[in-house]
């Protein structure tokens, strides 16, 4: 006998969310999946890269030379 069930939860809404938060305090007896983005999908960066990135950005802006000691 299968006892699993799926269901859809439109999580933009204060219904969606609060279903949501109660399902969360059952870890037990319930599993979340939560489906990736198709913006996150496509280009994702290290903490390394995004610094050096904005390590370029200032140093562009303020005409200088900082390097962030990570």
């Amino acid at each position: 006998m299968n006892t699993i069930v799926t269901a859809e939860i439109d999580v933009a809404t204060p219904t969606g969310r609060r279903i949501v938060n109660e399902l969360e305090r059952h870890k037990r007896s319930v599993k979340l999946n939560y489906p990736t983005s198709e913006k996150i999908a496509e280009k994702t960066y290290t903490h390394e890269e995004v610094w050096e990135m904005v390590e370029s950005i200032l140093n562009e802006h303020y005409g200088t030379d900082f390097k962030f000691d990570l």
